[in-house]
């Protein structure tokens, strides 16, 4: 009993902080006729809120009958979040604030060699990318890193990322959090992209959805009632594992996927390839195609038919409403199209498949939505279960100017 003072009182915090971020500039007669919590308690808590630097006052009312009242909003650069994608050929660091702004966005080539030489790039990318926003580093009090395989909660390993050697012989999340000396949470590339298609992109507010990215792999972020689903080891949605495209029962596709040994970068050129004798990147293959060359539409329609296989497998098993494409090969519309035609012949419930508006930003993205849920949490809910901030509309921007790519970086 003698807790629930305390209780009470954060839970009445939080709901203070969560209106003025949702809401804010606004007054404290607004925040009590929105939260029902009586003038004092709001006057009280918004006090300690101004003295710890979370909320500012930023003006008074105007244009109404009567006295003028004083309106609060957060302190943007009060706390600030790293978000990083690391994908096997770029690596991207971008830093948002606790309204969701990124401040500075940077890119460059990921390191070949893998391992230890990765989670040192990713420290010093994102020190780097600081260094763009003005911000001290010391404001950044959680790093959001997103992997293309399955994070292990239990031993920081990351599982099932065949394009970067070595990530799941050490503890990465320990490794990352002392070179950083902040906290860090790895998710899964694809779980953070399909978060930030549902937050800000072209799935907003969609529960049951699924996020799909073929690039350098395959793979699958997807949402059932607005939840994500994680599976026993945080590896569903690993779809380069489905048992067709080429033979499952291969060694290879035991370390690389049997279905994105056919659908992802490396299966389009060897397909090609074995068709024409000729060597061929992904983007002159579909230029090929593109200009009636029958070998290379023929690798763009076997493409199309694995993808729309995949698309029949998520749909019996978890009937998402959409499925949104997304990936340096999937946001091709070459291919979308091909996919749309062939979804009616193999899937007996429509499904909406929608490209990812996001680009190749969604993961970063979905990385500060899971970031500031995170924070908002750390920061006010003093450990009460229950007690927490919903994420407010998304209205990430990026200040002008401050997305940089580096063009050489340690490839090997």
């Amino acid at each position: 009993m003698s807790d629930s003072p305390s209780i009470s009182r954060q839970f009445s915090l939080c709901t203070v902080m969560e209106t003025i971020v949702h809401c804010g500039p606004i007054s404290r007669a607004s925040i009590a006729k929105q939260t029902g919590l009586s003038k004092q308690t709001i006057s009280e808590i918004a006090r300690q809120l101004e003295e710890d630097g979370w909320i500012r006052e930023t003006g008074r009312t105007s244009g109404h009958v009567g006295r003028t009242a004083i309106t609060y909003e957060i302190v943007p650069e009060a706390a600030c979040i790293a978000a990083i994608d690391l994908g096997g050929r770029k690596l991207r660091a971008a830093i948002a604030d606790l309204a969701g702004n990124v401040l500075a966005e940077v890119t460059e080539p990921t390191d070949l060699r893998g391992g230890r030489h990765v989670v040192e790039q990713i420290a010093s990318l994102a020190h780097r990318t600081a260094e763009h926003t003005g911000i001290p580093f010391e404001k950044v009090r959680l790093a959001i890193v997103g992997v293309p395989g399955a994070p292990d909660r239990t031993t920081g390993r990351v599982l099932m990322a065949p394009n970067i050697p070595g990530l799941d012989e050490f503890d990465v999340s320990s490794a990352l959090a002392e070179l950083l000396g902040t906290d860090v949470v790895l998710e899964n590339d694809v779980n953070l992209a399909v978060i930030g298609e549902r937050w800000a992109g072209s799935a907003n507010g969609i529960d049951d959805l699924a996020y799909i990215a073929i690039g350098t792999g395959i793979g699958a972020g997807v949402m059932v009632g607005g939840e994500l689903v994680r599976g026993a080891g945080n590896a569903a949605g690993e779809l380069g594992f489905l048992p067709f495209g080429s033979d499952p029962f291969e060694p290879e596709s035991l370390k690389v996927g049997a279905l994105e040994r056919a659908t992802a970068t490396a299966g389009i050129c060897a397909r090609y390839q074995a068709l024409t004798g000729r060597k061929a990147d992904v983007p002159t293959i579909f230029a090929a195609a593109s200009g009636g060359q029958v070998e290379a539409g023929r690798v763009l329609n076997e493409t199309a038919h694995h993808l729309a296989l995949t698309i029949a497998v998520l749909s019996a098993v978890t009937n998402p409403r959409r499925v949104v494409l997304g990936g340096s090969i999937g946001r091709r519309m070459e291919l979308v199209e091909r996919i749309r035609a062939l979804l009616p012949l193999c899937v007996p419930l429509p499904v909406e498949i929608g490209v990812s508006s996001l680009g190749s930003r969604v993961t970063l993205v979905g990385g500060v939505a899971i970031g500031l849920s995170h924070l908002h949490s750390a920061l006010f809910s003093g450990g009460v279960p229950g007690a927490q901030i919903s994420l407010p509309p998304a209205r990430v921007s990026i200040v002008a100017g401050s997305s940089v790519t580096l063009q050489s970086g340690p490839l090997a």
